[in-house]
């Protein structure tokens, strides 16, 4: 039998005893060895393995299964897709309504479909995704049976924390560099704190934003913001205070990339078996981008992928060739030569 995060990980997370887990097999995702760059070996972390198919699950679990022990009735959450997707499975486990609340036309179709299918009653505001989690933030505030399950809510960084437990259980020890997207911060934030308090050391941070998504490269709040990476589509992140501690405190840096080469990276690692959504390419080719600009520690350098590629399948269109070759069975053979270049001259 499958264990989820609060079961194997219950001493790390100071949950109340008496507390019943509400979860669907979270956590415990692959560590995979990518390349060697030089001295450098370079693994991916598949968080879009969870079971809705992003990160968010970890701090889901916890965060859901607090608001069941409190007696809430419904969580509610702001979301770019994501944080949707897990609040409105988690709450339909639970036995709890969902409210998810989006900014209208800037979520993935395939997150919203998701948030539905579990029942979720989705609300589109007018605005970005700052205006929406205000507009959460305060309807949390006026209704002590409704918890706010964003990552302002403590226990979903605690649950998030989980990922850096299992890395060093992997590995045996932290890695020497851990690049991952930042879009709210929250995750960067979980990650140190994670590795802090499970192994008493953090590797290097390397937060990767989305260039016109970039509050914390650029050094000052964005209210206009545009990338294909909608689920870092955030220019006021709530966590950035914690996120820049960890990045002060590990030595490390923010960068940013543009759309094209965050699709180059998505392509790159789709060619290598890897299929995942923009935010999650955005860390990858944030690597390749340091790599170009500094040399990379020797050691194992960790990748953090956030969420699947089926998470946005309209975005990898740009480069992905969905041409269908028209044959009959009798000319299957000839057609697949032609197709790949192996018919005789």
């Amino acid at each position: 039998m499958v264990k989820g995060l609060i079961d194997r990980y219950r001493d790390w997370l100071d949950l109340p005893r008496s507390l019943t887990p509400v979860t669907i097999g979270e956590g415990d995702t692959p560590l995979v060895r990518w390349d060697d760059w030089g001295k450098s070996r370079i693994w991916l972390k598949l968080e879009g393995t969870n079971p809705t198919g992003s990160f968010k699950d970890r701090g889901m679990t916890v965060a859901v299964s607090i608001a069941r022990h409190n007696g809430s009735r419904a969580v509610i959450c702001a979301s770019t897709g994501n944080t949707a997707a897990s609040s409105a499975a988690f709450a339909s486990r639970a036995g709890l309504a969902s409210v998810v609340v989006i900014p209208e036309g800037q979520v993935a179709l395939p997150k919203m479909v998701q948030s539905a299918v579990h029942g979720a009653h989705l609300i589109a505001v007018r605005g970005n995704f700052d205006q929406a989690l205000a507009a959460v933030r305060y309807a949390a505030q006026q209704e002590s049976w409704l918890t706010l399950v964003n990552s302002v809510n403590p226990w979903r960084i605690r649950g998030q924390e989980t990922s850096a437990y299992e890395i060093v259980d992997d590995l045996g020890a932290p890695p020497t560099l851990l690049v991952l997207p930042v879009g709210n911060a929250g995750n960067i934030s979980a990650y140190h704190k994670g590795f802090v308090r499970y192994a008493k050391q953090a590797p290097r941070f390397i937060g990767v934003q989305a260039q016109g998504a970039d509050p914390l490269v650029q050094g000052h709040w964005l209210d206009q913001v545009k990338t294909v990476a909608s689920a870092i589509r955030i220019g006021r992140p709530a966590s950035a205070d914690t996120a820049k501690a960890a990045v002060s405190e590990t030595q490390g840096r923010f960068l940013s990339i543009n759309d094209q080469e965050i699709l180059a990276a998505q392509k790159d690692l789709a060619h290598g078996g890897i299929f995942v959504e923009p935010a999650s390419a955005a860390a990858y080719g944030g690597l390749k981008k340091l790599s170009a600009e500094e040399e990379l520690p020797a050691g194992d350098i960790v990748v953090i992928l956030t969420g699947m590629g089926l998470k946005d399948t309209e975005t990898p269109q740009q480069w992905a060739n969905l041409t269908m070759t028209p044959t009959t069975s009798e000319h299957i053979v000839t057609t697949i030569s032609q197709l790949l270049n192996l018919a005789e001259a």
